[in-house]
């Protein structure tokens, strides 16, 4: 399963071959969370508040780069690296 950026803490990854609808996986300070790519939500799990709101906010931000990553993750290639939220 890569990991495609880390920003504040928060790892995000997504896994080869995965279920639909495109998402990532959200980890932080011992939570998970995936958060599906468009629209922006938590699908299951769940984050602390602060970190929930940061993954919502670099998804929305990043919507088409993710899903070209999921795509190619779903192909069994490389998803690359997705710039972080600043």
């Amino acid at each position: 399963m890569p990991t495609i950026v880390v920003f504040y803490g928060i790892v995000i990854r997504l896994y080869f071959a995965d279920h639909p609808p495109p998402h990532v996986h959200a980890i932080y300070a011992g939570a998970e969370a995936l958060v599906a790519i468009d629209p922006p939500q938590i699908i299951a799990g769940s984050l602390p508040r602060r970190a929930a709101a940061m993954v919502l906010e670099w998804v929305a931000l990043r919507r088409s780069e993710l899903l070209a990553a999921w795509d190619a993750a779903q192909q069994g290639s490389s998803p690359g690296k997705v710039p972080p939220l600043e």
